[in-house]
């Protein structure tokens, strides 16, 4: 398929030839391609080494032929993709001329029918840079135009009729400065960049961590040393939680594709490279467990542990912490990889892992984690999870779907999981109320009572969030709602000054 046939084609205007990835395609389909491989059949992960000592081409024709790549949802070019169908509407003759591999970018021209012919690496050769241009040559002769993104086309925008560019990278940027090539068209379509990261790392998301100083806050602790390392595990948590977060995205990026609001994430979109989101992830967790590893030196230097004691932590069990974080990295993995399609424990594991992050809290500051607050956190952050997966049902409900994609979830199970969370919560506030009746409470408030204000406060922060995703007005993550939603963030204030008062 390198080569559709012989002899140059000068008839009539001149030949638009357009590159498939990073161009018509905002993304890379090779590494989409491997990407929807790891989460579909990564046991075929271990031969990718061998089947690139066949060569590239080889590398791309089996993978390939090992997943069936959604090419419906793909992040298309949509300011390119106008001016094609302008051009095929004038009469234009048009060929998909990309280094992926041919049976892909054939289906990508079925898709879009926009296209006269296919170019494409044929599993022995790999059609990029001259490669593509000895290609057109045999085929056009010197009557084409082309339009490419990446430093290897600028052999073919250098002698081609009209070079064109749809998001060029910066090294085809400094090649055309070199070989003195002016674009005719340029088809930008990304967002910021910085913007873009952001949000892939879900900075909003950090507010989770907060958990982290509960358990100092609760054994009402002020020395300096255990607020330093809770300050430290929050921000560890928060790097290693982003790197997680951006293993997720890139192993759903098919399934995101589809979804109304997910398919504007940074990677299904294509705003954001897949390759650089792997070397953040890298990065990411490098410096989180270095923080990690750090926290009990820095409790130890500020005099809040000595060797042989168990005062804060200590040195007797140093990397507690960063036990609790390990945890919590193959967890959200596991989650990512399996877990996350398995009906139930998905949301039992979501809900631990919100209370690991309790518990890597009294790691990081050696605040003890009591019994009480175990047992209230189990069932309210249940809560939490199954109001997650039951918005998302309520939403593809009124969108007319049957069941949740990668989920494993039916629309028919919409009412239960709505019994299971709503009793969670519900649960979760008689813990509260054996607390406060509780000796132990005495010993840390002198006006035990007053944190009777806090039933009602709960009570009404649970029922409203499942009205609302009842209703189909929650959005599908609840972190979302309590860190946006003017009422949570009232009932949040009031739940201090509740505690406070009560000290």
């Amino acid at each position: 398929m390198a080569i559709p046939g012989p002899g140059p084609d000068t008839a009539g205007s001149t030949v638009l030839c357009v590159d498939l990835d990073g161009t018509l395609v905002k993304s890379d389909t090779l590494v989409d391609s491997t990407l929807a491989l790891a989460r579909q059949r990564p046991n075929l992960l271990m031969k990718i080494p061998g089947w690139l000592t066949q060569g590239k081409a080889s590398l791309k024709k089996h993978i390939t032929e090992s997943v069936t790549l959604d090419v419906v949802h793909l992040p298309y070019n949509r300011e390119l993709l106008q001016y094609l169908e302008q051009e095929k509407a004038k009469g234009r003759t048009i060929y998909l001329a990309t280094a992926a591999d041919g049976a892909l970018a054939q289906r990508v021209a079925d898709h879009l029918g926009l296209f006269a012919g296919v170019i494409a690496s044929d599993g022995t050769n790999n059609l990029a840079g001259n490669n593509k241009l000895a290609a057109f040559r045999h085929r056009f002769g010197d009557n084409f135009s082309y339009i490419g993104n990446a430093s290897p086309d600028v052999p073919l925008l250098k002698v081609c009729r009209e070079p064109m560019v749809a998001n060029p990278t910066s090294g085809l940027l400094a090649g055309m400065r070199r070989e003195k090539i002016v674009p005719v068209r340029v088809f930008t379509e990304k967002s910021s960049t910085l913007k873009a990261w952001f949000k892939a790392i879900r900075i909003h998301q950090w507010a989770k961590n907060v958990l982290i100083f509960l358990p100092l806050l609760l054994a009402h602790a002020t020395a300096t040393a255990p607020i330093v390392a809770a300050l430290l595990a929050f921000v560890s948590f928060g790097l290693c939680a982003s790197a997680t977060y951006i293993v997720n995205d890139l192993l759903d990026i098919e399934v995101d594709r589809i979804h109304p609001r997910k398919r504007r994430r940074p990677f299904a979109a294509g705003d954001l490279s897949a390759l650089n989101g792997v070397g953040v992830i890298v990065l990411f967790l490098l410096v989180s467990f270095s923080i990690a590893i750090s926290i009990p030196w820095v409790e130890l230097r500020l005099g809040s542990a000595t060797p042989g004691t168990n005062h804060f932590m200590g040195l007797t069990t140093p990397y507690a912490f960063l036990g609790w974080l390990v945890v919590y990295a193959f967890t959200t993995l596991a989650y990512s990889l399996r877990l996350k399609r398995a009906v139930l424990v998905d949301v039992i594991v979501l809900s631990g892992l919100y209370t690991i992050r309790i518990l890597a809290g009294s790691a990081a500051t050696g605040a003890e984690v009591s019994t009480w607050l175990g047992s209230f956190s189990i069932f309210f952050f249940l809560s939490l999870a199954f109001v997650k997966r039951f918005a998302e049902l309520e939403n593809l409900r009124e969108r007319g779907a049957a069941s949740a994609k990668g989920r494993g979830y039916h629309i028919a199970d919409i009412e239960q999981l709505r019994s299971f969370g709503s009793a969670s919560g519900y649960v979760s506030v008689a813990v509260l109320t054996l607390y406060i009746s509780n000796l132990d409470a005495a010993q840390l408030y002198s006006h035990t009572r007053r944190l009777w204000l806090l039933v009602p406060v709960l009570l009404l922060w649970i029922s409203r969030l499942w009205l609302l995703a009842s209703r189909g007005e929650l959005d599908e993550d609840p972190v979302v709602y309590a860190i946006t939603d003017k009422r949570s963030l009232l009932l949040g204030v009031l739940v201090a000054a509740i505690v406070l008062s009560a000290l």
